[in-house]
C-alpha cells in the first residue's frame, strides 16, 4: 500500500492513471500524445506505476499495451475511506466503473495477479483438472491440452464432462495458455430474465476465448505474474462479458490462495511437479 500511496503522490502518474480509466489498453506512444512529456519519461512513470501494481502491460504481438489495475486503489479505499466514511458510495462506484472498464470498439476483460508460485506449477493449476476442480468449485476444463485439441466442460459438480465446441488454441507449459470459451447454455437462462428470448438466443451464439499469460513478477518477492486476457465479444453490452468479468476475479482469488497455501489438492502436493 505504501507503493501505491507514493506512486499516487505524482500528478503526471495521476494523469496517466486518468488516461486508462478513460481508455483502457493504450501503447506507450498513445499515453505519451499531448502529456508534454518524453517517451522515457512516460516509460519511467509507468514503471513506477507497475511496480506499485497500480497498472499491468499485456504484450499483444508487437506492441506492448497498458492497462489499469484498480486493486491497489480499492485496498486504499478499504482501510481509509471506508474507515472515516467520506465519499464512501462515490469512491465505490467509482471503482466499479474502472473494474468494468469503459466502451471499446473491442470489448476485453483483462486482470493481472501475483501468486507466490513457480511458472511450472501454476500451469499444472490451470490444466490438471485435479486442481482445476478445487478452485472453480467443480465447474471447468478438462484437456490434454495439445493445440487444436477438445476442451471439455464441466458444468458444475454434479454435471458431466461435455463437448461445447470449446478448442486448445494456444499451449505453452509454463508461459501461456489459450483456449476458446463456451457458449451461453440453457442453464443460463434463469441469469438474464430481463432480456427477451430473442435477445437470449443471438446471445447464446457469440464465441469468445480466454488467454493466460504467464511471466516472472517484477520483484521475486511477488513469485508469477499471471495476465488473463477474456475477449473476442460481440459488444460492450455482451452477457457472457457480464457474467465472467466478475467471475474470473473470484476463481483467481481463489487460485492464488489454493497455491500460496501450501495445501495438497486430491492428495496431491502443490509441490510436485
Amino acid at each position: 500500500m505504501d507503493e501505491a500511496f507514493r506512486a499516487l503522490a505524482d500528478p503526471n502518474r495521476r494523469r496517466l492513471l486518468d488516461r486508462l480509466n478513460a481508455r483502457n489498453g493504450q501503447s506507450l506512444r498513445e499515453l505519451s500524445e499531448g502529456l508534454g512529456m518524453s517517451r522515457q519519461a512516460v516509460s519511467k512513470h509507468l514503471a513506477v506505476l507497475a511496480g506499485a501494481q497500480l497498472v499491468t502491460a499485456v504484450r499483444r504481438g508487437r506492441q506492448k499495451l497498458h492497462y489499469l489495475n484498480p486493486v491497489p486503489i480499492q485496498e486504499i479505499a478499504d482501510r481509509w475511506i471506508g474507515r472515516y466514511e467520506r465519499g464512501r458510495l462515490k469512491a465505490l462506484s467509482e471503482l466499479k466503473r474502472s473494474l468494468e472498464g469503459p466502451a471499446m470498439d473491442k470489448p476485453e476483460f483483462v486482470y493481472v495477479i501475483y501468486i507466490r508460485t513457480t511458472p511450472e506449477k501454476l500451469y499444472r493449476a490451470l490444466t490438471d483438472w485435479e486442481f482445476v476442480k478445487h478452485y472453480m468449485d467443480g465447474w471447468g476444463p478438462r484437456s490434454d491440452w495439445a493445440p487444436g485439441s477438445v476442451v471439455e466442460w464441466k458444468m458444475g459438480p454434479d454435471g458431466d464432462f461435455e463437448d461445447l465446441g470449446q478448442r486448445v488454441l494456444e499451449a505453452e507449459p509454463g508461459k501461456r495458455l489459450s483456449y476458446t470459451w463456451h457458449t451461453l447454455q440453457s442453464m443460463h437462462r434463469e441469469l438474464f430474465d430481463e432480456i427477451s428470448d430473442e435477445r437470449f438466443e443471438a446471445a447464446r451464439q457469440e464465441r469468445s476465448k480466454v488467454t493466460f499469460d504467464i511471466e516472472p513478477a517484477p520483484t521475486p518477492s511477488a513469485g508469477v505474474k499471471l495476465a488473463i486476457t477474456h475477449d473476442g465479444f460481440d459488444s460492450q453490452d455482451s452477457k457472457m462479458l457480464e457474467g465472467v468479468s466478475g467471475g474470473w476475479v473470484v476463481i483467481l482469488s481463489e487460485l492464488k490462495t489454493l497455491l500460496e497455501g501450501g495445501g495438497a489438492a486430491a492428495g496431491q502436493p502443490l509441490s510436485s511437479g
